[in-house]
């Protein structure tokens, strides 16, 4: 035995030769299915609905299964009536429960059916059961019976369990007893609950992995729902974008990441976040904006689709104001954190300093030049970092809201819990933005909290420090806290890889050379092949066969750019998810989805409404950029699971063998 004490331990699950023989043939037939699915997504930016959409029909995936199971036996009406009651079956059915009552519901898909005449409610509910059940069944068949039985729900399983597996076209007998339990189900008013709950199964298994490379914050107001959704999903993974890692340090208790996340979020008029997500009260942000700026225009602090937010109840010129009040306390916290830590070297990102408040001007790199706003109360030109009494209040006020919020603090943990910087699965190396490389294409070495690394190891000490800010002690957990901040916006952080943050110079300085922002060698250099072979090898991967994932630059596919990169070793698939994108990416999101063929880019029309999708079954209309087929049918032996299942086996053999031959007693 290699591992006596392993075997050992293993031995208190499988007591006996018998059961270790149940379980090695049960893990090698498991070998032999298909893998699952994965759909890999990146830049959700707080678009929910159309995320939200999107995980119900499985980028289209449950509209291919419909097809396939139908073909031209069934109407694109119908069709679009069937996905329609899939991906939202509980308001589906109750604006069907609304027809056959007698309600007018415009827009809705015709009830006639090629299957069958439905003239009551009864008759839908039986034509859809029949339906929904085929297609469940075409969607479990790629999985073992028990992964599927692990998700069947626990008061409808029995009847779930022998719908799925008795066919309607075997004999006679069977065909009966088929049909007396679809009858039954109707006669005891249990259609509905069980519509509703084979077509989430349906959810469950059409995708088997989510990964999201990163951003689910931004713009979009639906952040928080999105991570409500995620919290419900079976499996999935988050590789930190610089979107989350801002936000994830404002909830940790970085109080100029906290300025930031109130900045932004103001400046495109997306409140709803905080406000109606996570229950920030922001009244004493309005009453600080109204006492030092009420007579202030604040004309260059304009916040952005103010008028295309209906559901905002500020006034534009208040919005203006607490725009101002909370960038300037922004520019106070970033300029002490900064200066507390020279080795970052971004002494030049301390800019108040900088400023002649008597001239309204400021001096960058010996030169001058006039402020586009010069009215900065808040500021003691002999202290200009140092908070006032009053914002120092506000900022503690503003803290405690976030700390406070239980919704905040739980989705804080789910992204600690379900993330990391960077992922290797299955031959794929994720990450969101960047490895910061050298203009000749080597790693480029930086230091990390005390340590010089550069490459992989860059990474993986990046993880440790992200985790410290949340998980570490003492003086150790404030440093990390700190570093977030760089991770926002430093040259060699691989969330940003930029020379600079000019967001002040953006606000004040009306110089656009000053406004630029010099991206990193990697975002020139990643196109290349042999690059991206490189990185393979550094994280471990056949440069050969492995693949990169990331998104963070939007495609802009209406400009003839494509997604995939350096000879297809490497995939971009920020597509725009988030409408304020879609104008420069031309589209409204990609998705990578790997399967037991092959690899299939999918490129997403824009979302037309939930509404319409439950009233009219309107879908994201998607279609597809790539598909790599593989030879042959992959399983889940091929796969990384595979090989954990391979390395269980061969465990379970050396206790098998230690059974029948004396050296373990069975009990």
């Amino acid at each position: 035995m290699t591992d006596e004490r392993y075997i050992r331990l293993l031995s208190e699950k499988f007591p006996n030769a018998q059961a270790v023989v149940t379980e090695l043939i049960n893990l090698r037939a498991i070998l032999s299915l298909p893998k699952g699915t994965e759909h890999f997504v990146s830049d959700l930016h707080g678009a929910s609905m159309a995320f939200i959409h999107m995980i119900k029909n499985a980028s289209g995936v449950v509209r291919r299964k419909v097809d396939e199971v139908y073909g031209e036996t069934m109407s694109e009406e119908e069709k679009r009536a069937l996905c329609a009651l899939i991906y939202y079956p509980d308001e589906r059915i109750e604006i069907i429960k609304r027809f056959y009552a007698g309600e007018q519901v415009d827009g809705i898909i015709s009830l006639n059916s090629q299957i069958c005449e439905l003239k009551t409610l009864e008759d839908w509910y039986r034509c859809r059961l029949h339906q929904v059940i085929d297609i469940a069944r075409a969607v479990t068949i790629k999985y073992s019976r028990s992964k599927v039985e692990r998700l069947l729900p626990q008061d409808y399983a029995y009847i779930i369990r022998e719908l799925l597996y008795e066919s309607r076209l075997e004999q006679k007998d069977r065909q009966t007893y088929y049909n007396a339990i679809i009858d039954a189900i109707i006669g005891t008013s249990c259609a509905e609950p069980l519509l509703i709950a084979i077509s989430y199964l349906i959810h469950s298994l059409t995708i088997d992995t989510l990964h999201i490379v990163g951003d689910i914050f931004d713009r979009g107001s639906g952040a928080a729902k999105i991570l409500d959704v995620l919290s419900t999903v079976r499996d999935y993974d988050i590789q930190w974008g610089n979107h989350d890692i801002e936000w994830m340090g404002a909830m940790a208790g970085n109080l100029a990441l906290l300025a930031t996340v109130l900045r932004v979020s103001i400046r495109y008029a997306n409140i709803e976040t905080l406000e109606e997500g996570y229950g920030i009260n922001l009244l004493p942000l309005a009453n600080f904006a109204m006492t030092m700026y009420g007579d202030d225009p604040c004309t260059i602090w304009q916040t952005r689709d103010f008028e295309n937010n209906p559901r905002l109840t500020r006034s534009a010129q208040l919005m203006a104001k607490m725009h101002k009040a909370i960038s300037i306390i922004q520019f106070k916290l970033e300029g002490q954190t900064v200066l507390r830590h020279p080795e970052w070297k971004m002494d030049h990102r301390a800019i108040l300093d900088k400023i002649d408040y008597q001239s309204g001007t400021i001096t960058i790199e010996g030169k001058s030049y006039p402020l586009l706003d010069t009215y900065l109360p808040t500021i003691d030109p002999e202290h200009p970092y140092e908070l006032s009494a009053y914002e120092q209040d506000l900022m503690n006020q503003l803290w405690r809201s976030f700390r406070k919020s239980e919704k905040m603090q739980r989705h804080l943990r789910l992204l600690y819990e379900h993330g990391s910087l960077y992922l290797v699965r299955n031959g794929f190396l994720l990450y969101h933005a960047a490895i910061p490389l050298n203009n000749d294409g080597s790693f480029s070495e930086a230091d990390v909290c005390g340590k010089r690394v550069a490459g992989k190891a860059l990474m993986d000490r990046t993880e440790e420090i992200i985790r410290q800010a949340y998980y570490g002690e003492g003086e150790a957990k404030q440093n990390a806290l700190d570093y977030m901040l760089y991770l926002w916006e430093g040259e060699f952080s691989p969330l940003y890889n930029k020379d600079k943050m000019t967001t002040f110079e953006r606000y004040f300085i009306a110089d656009k050379e000053l406004q630029e922002e010099k991206k990193g060698a990697y975002f020139a250099l990643s196109d290349n092949e042999e690059i991206c072979a490189n990185i393979l090898r550094e994280f471990g991967l056949n440069p050969s066969t492995g693949r990169i994932i990331n998104g963070h630059v939007p495609v802009r596919t209406i400009k003839g750019e494509t997604p995939i990169r350096a000879n297809g070793k490497r995939f971009v698939i920020d597509g725009g998810f988030s409408k304020p994108y879609q104008e420069k990416t031309g589209i409204a999101g990609y998705t990578l989805i790997y399967n037991s063929h092959g690899i299939q880019l999918v490129e997403h029309e824009s979302f037309e409404s939930r509404e319409q999708a439950i009233i009219s079954g309107s879908d994201i209309h998607s279609r597809t950029l790539l598909q790599d087929f593989s030879d042959h049918r992959i399983r889940i032996k091929d796969t990384d699971k595979g090989k954990e299942l391979l390395e269980q086996i061969d465990y379970l053999e050396q206790l098998l063998h230690a059974y029948r031959s004396g050296v373990l007693q069975e009990r």
